[in-house]
Formats: structure tokens, sequence, C-alpha cells
């Protein structure tokens, strides 16, 4: 009895219903042909909805359409537009991740050169635990004109680079479309700022607008590699030497999946991407983990001083977020025992964006950026090399109070990847991995990326740039300071519980100059640096 009563069961009454009405209307069908034409539709509509429900009823890759044929189509429909209901619907000012609305919303005024003031008072609750605020002075001084520049390039550099203080940081054309990177390439030319091309090669579309550029080379020596993916040195020379390329810089690892490969399946292996990255259509195009040139601290080294020398002498680093703080200061130790150095390093933390990467990576592995950027720094000031090595600063870097704090804490200069995305477009649909990228951004469909409107975007990319910047020099200006140089820990505070404040410099104290030299009793480094060894990546002991 309870098995005949299932189809009136809420589970199946949606299948039942629909089977009946198709009967029904089938049956009238039949019997009076002259109402046949009137009926076809409704027909039709319940007759596929009947079939969709038996297919449901004897698929047997989802439980609940099993159990709810046709009805359980809605939870799916509702669960793929949940990211959308709760963006717009939803989030606070300051909810969303992961960049709140209020963040993207002053990145699009700005883009647009809207009024970006806010009314009535701060949103934020001044007495949470982790809120950070900037000293003000009561002698502000008068707001700088300059476009503050630091010159990267140590005493090896013979082709030092004049740097904005903020660029756009690495992410390759493949990731970004060709409008994408059209636009971001020449508003980097108007802005007088550079764009770091990411691992994917040197594009045409980063050429064809003239506009600065960092080469990064990856683990896959996309642009300069072998047929059996290791260095080639003369294919690099040859592109390096180009001079809209001002300075090359050796990947390590990446903030959102650091100690993490890559593999660009042999079917989206176009045949403009081979000839870019010059890897063979047909098959996979793999981004090891781990580099194939180097594999201790002085080899590291001296492949830096192997960038610069083929580059003719333009400013070499690298960038990595950190990990093993013992494997930072290995190189450190190389850095000294070979007397071979990097003209300039860039702290990429775990808060980082990217494309795709496993969530494992992306929530819990390497370091958030502003502990590796003060790591680093005091590192280099231990050793005394700090003076010698400008460090850039990239990992949810937006704002001009995030510029600020990043450089208060030992960056010379900030990278931004996901605010420059905003300013081309990028409402953060978060659907990078699918090549359905609803503003073109990201996507590589042509028709998608054809929305994506450059002269337009060129634009915005400036302004945001240039927005951003006056915002900096406003917040100079009211703590009393001149230049980003001036920018020092004691100039922030971070409230640490409802009753407790401490200032950046007692939250990053700052090591002596040569301090790890000498022998530092400081916790963060003793034990590290006595685990530091030049010769492995392998701690000691």
């Amino acid at each position: 009895m309870e098995t005949m009563l299932l189809p009136f069961s809420p589970r199946f009454i949606v299948l039942t219903i629909c089977a009946v009405v198709t009967t029904l209307l089938l049956l009238v069908g039949i019997f009076d042909h002259k109402v046949f034409k009137i009926i076809l539709i409704p027909l039709v509509i319940f007759g596929a909805l009947t079939l969709l429900g038996i297919r449901d009823f004897t698929q047997k890759n989802h439980a609940v359409l099993r159990n709810y044929p046709i009805s359980a189509h809605v939870r799916f429909l509702l669960e793929e537009i949940r990211p959308e209901m709760r963006q717009y619907f939803f989030e606070s000012e300051k909810d969303g991740m992961p960049f709140s609305r209020d963040t993207r919303a002053v990145v699009y005024q700005r883009a647009k050169m809207v009024l970006d003031k806010r009314p009535f008072g701060t949103q934020e609750d001044v007495y949470r635990e982790g809120y950070e605020w900037m000293h003000h002075s009561v002698a502000p001084k008068p707001r700088a004109d300059e476009k503050f520049r630091i010159t990267i390039g140590g005493p090896d550099c013979t082709k030092p680079y004049s740097a904005s203080v903020f660029n756009i940081s690495a992410m390759s054309f493949g990731a970004l479309s060709p409008n994408a990177v059209r636009a971001l390439n020449a508003g980097a030319k108007k802005g007088g700022f550079a764009h770091d091309t990411g691992e994917g090669g040197v594009s045409p579309y980063h050429r064809e607008m003239g506009g600065d550029i960092i080469w990064e080379i990856g683990s896959g020596y996309f642009g300069c590699r072998n047929r059996d993916g290791t260095f080639n040195p003369e294919l690099f020379a040859s592109v390096a030497g180009d001079d809209q390329i001002k300075m090359v810089e050796l990947k390590i690892s990446q903030g959102a999946k650091p100690g993490h490969g890559g593999v660009l399946p042999a079917a989206k292996v176009s045949e403009e991407i081979s000839k870019i990255r010059g890897v063979p259509m047909g098959e996979d195009c793999i981004s090891p983990a781990y580099h194939k040139a180097f594999s201790t601290p002085l080899q590291m080294m001296e492949f830096v001083e192997q960038m610069r020398k083929l580059s003719g002498g333009k400013p070499a680093g690298f960038k990595m977020c950190i990990g093993h703080p013992w494997e930072f200061l290995a190189i450190c130790k190389a850095m000294k025992e070979s007397g071979l150095y990097p003209d300039f390093i860039v702290v990429d933390g775990n808060e980082g964006g990217t494309g795709a990467a496993p969530l494992e990576f992306m929530d819990h592995l390497g370091m958030p950026m502003r502990e590796g950027v003060n790591f680093v720094h005091n590192a280099l000031i231990g050793i005394g090399a700090r003076d010698r090595i400008k460090i850039g600063a990239a990992g949810k870097i937006a704002t001009a109070f995030d510029m600020a704090r990043a450089m208060a804490i030992g960056a010379d200069w900030c990278n931004s990847a996901r605010g420059f995305m905003f300013a081309l477009g990028c409402i953060q649909s978060l659907s990078c991995h699918t090549d359905r990228c609803p503003t073109g951004v990201t996507s590589q469909d042509p028709i998608r990326n054809r929305a994506l409107y450059v002269p337009g975007k060129i634009e915005r990319v400036y302004n945001y740039h240039h927005s951003t910047l006056h915002a900096l020099t406003e917040l100079l200006a009211a703590a009393g300071l001149e230049h980003t140089k001036d920018l020092r820990p004691i100039h922030f505070s971070q409230r640490s519980s409802t009753t407790d404040v401490r200032t950046f410099a007692q939250l990053y104290p700052t090591l002596r100059p040569g301090e790890l030299l000498e022998g530092t009793q400081d916790s963060r480094f003793r034990d590290a640096w006595a685990m530091a060894r030049a010769d492995s990546f392998q701690p000691a002991g």
C-alpha cells in the first residue's frame, strides 16, 4: 500500500502531475483533433518535463534527483545563482570576499573618475579586534605633487629602472584575455608605471601598446625554453634585450598556490599560446612546482646574476611567498657567501589572487603578505643588504591605505592584480577558472572578451592608478610626511582587543643592521638562521 502511494508523496508529486497532465492532454488531442493545435505547446512542455523526471528518477549520479525528480533542479538553479544573490542583495558594504563591496566600489569610482567620497561616518567597527589605523599629525604637510618613484637596481645593475610605487602585478596572457592585456599595458604606458607579464611569457598584446614591462620567468621558462623544458640562455637574452622590458623577475612561488605547479591541457594549447610560450601543440603545457635551472640557494643566486647579465644589466630579482623561514635565510646566506645579490625581491602573500588553485593551498599554505614583507625586510637588514635590495609587496592591495601599511613595515613599492582587474570592469564573479568571465577580463572566448572595449578601459586603468596615488599623497600629508620612504611602523596601530592597542613598531620589531651576522637572539630569526645553509634548502642539523 505504501509503495502504491509513493507517486503522490511530496518527493514525486511534481513528476506525477506532469505525467498525468501529459496523458490527459494527449488523450484530448487524440479524441478531438480540432483542439490539438491549441494544446500542442502545453503538451510539449509537460511531455518534456515528464521525460526529464523519468531520466532523473533512473539516473545514478545525483541522489537528490532520484528522490526529487524535476523539482530538485530548482535546487541546482538556486545554487548556481547563489553567489550573485548574496553579492547583490545580502552583502553589507564591508562584507564580501576576497574584496568587500566598499573596496570594489572605490576602485570602480576612481577608475571612472566619479565621486569616491563617503557620507555620514565610517561603517567600520573601530573597537573590534584587528582594526587598524594610520596616525595623523597636528602639523600636516602640503600634499606632494610628485608621483612617488623609486630607483630599482643595486651596484651590479647597469640599467636601473625608475619605477612607480604602484604597479600591475603578475597576470599572464591566457589567464587574462588579449583585450585585458592591451588595456593594462596601454594604461601603464599612459601613467608611467610597470606591467608584470606573469609567467606566461611576453605576448604580442604586451608589446603592442608599448608600456613598461617586467618579464616574469617561472619554472616553465615560457618564452625562453628548450624543447625539453629547460632554460635557454640565448633565447632569454634575445627577448630580455628589448627596451620595453625594464626588469626581469624569477618566480619562485605564487602566494595563492605556493609550491604548486600547473598544467594547461593540450586541447587548450592554441597555436598562439604555443608560439608565445615556446611549447609544442598537441602536448600538455606543464609548469613544474620546482625549477630545473638550480637546486640550491647558491645556484639560485648565480641564476639571478645570469639573468641580469643576459638582459644587458637590467634589474634582476625574484618573487616568492615566504614558507619555511630557514629557506629564505639560506638565500640570504648564499648572498653573503657568493657576493651575488638580487636587485629586488617581490614578496607575495597567501591572500594573493589566482585564476585557480586548490582550496587547501589558497586558504592554508604560505605566509601572509604583511608578515612576509616584514620578515624579508628584517632579514636583509640583518645581513646588511637592505640598502641595495628593493622590496615589492603583492597581496590584496587595492587602496592607498593598503599601500601605506605595506610600505610602513618594509615594502618599497606595491603591486596590485585584482585592483587593476576591477579597474577593467571585473565584478568578482569568481568565474576566472571557467572561461565564462561575464566582463571579458579573464575569458579567452573572443565573443566574451570583445565586450572589454580597450580604449575606454585604458583610461580607467590610468585613472585608477592616478587616483590611488593621489589618495596616497593625501594620507602622507595628513600624517606630516612627504614621501612613501618616510613611512615607518610607528605611524600605524592595531587594536588587539577592545581595550588594548599596539603600534606596528611593537607588532613588527626591527633588527639592528648586521644583527644576523653578529648572532641574534630574536626568536623570530635565531633558530631559523642556525638551520639555514647556503648550499642547500634543507635545514642543517
